[in-house]
């Protein structure tokens, strides 16, 4: 799993270089023809790990319940983020992953719900979590990169 780990640290890192440069405004800037802006984006990944890994497992999501509401599957931008708000999205998006590479490595994922995705992919367990987890990663890059574009 050290290589999925790898995979979810580079992209969350190339995804904070990308928009690095660019105002608070244009983070939060839904676009003509899109029906969410960046800063959802990066709160879409950090609450869709935090799902797919812990909620799954039946362990605790390290993220608030109103923080999962704003950004899950489903969700849309209810208003401009702030930036103490970004700020801890941010640091979420960086510390998160690192919580899950050590909670793995402590065995703290003992069950597993199945889950059937909306691509009709089936994970039946954490490792296959983590793995499914860097795909939605991938997905959410080209759409940040895209949004990039138009802010």
């Amino acid at each position: 799993m050290e290589y999925q780990f790898n995979i979810l640290n580079k992209t969350r890192k190339l995804i904070l270089n990308a928009i690095e440069n660019l105002t608070l405004a244009q983070l939060n800037k839904i676009p003509t023809g899109f029906n969410n802006n960046i800063v959802w984006n990066v709160g879409h990944l950090v609450v869709t790990q935090q799902l797919l890994c812990y909620k799954l497992s039946g362990v605790n999501c390290l993220v608030s319940d109103e923080m999962i509401e704003r950004f899950q599957k489903g969700a849309k931008p209810s208003g401009s983020v702030s930036q103490e708000e970004f700020d801890t999205l941010k640091n979420l998006f960086l510390e998160l992953p690192l919580m899950l590479e050590e909670d793995y490595a402590n065995e703290k994922f003992q069950t597993f719900h199945s889950y059937h995705t909306s691509v009709d992919i089936s994970i039946n367990n954490i490792d296959e979590a983590i793995e499914f987890n860097s795909y939605h990663e991938g997905i959410h890059l080209g759409i940040i990169l895209q949004l990039i574009k138009f802010v």
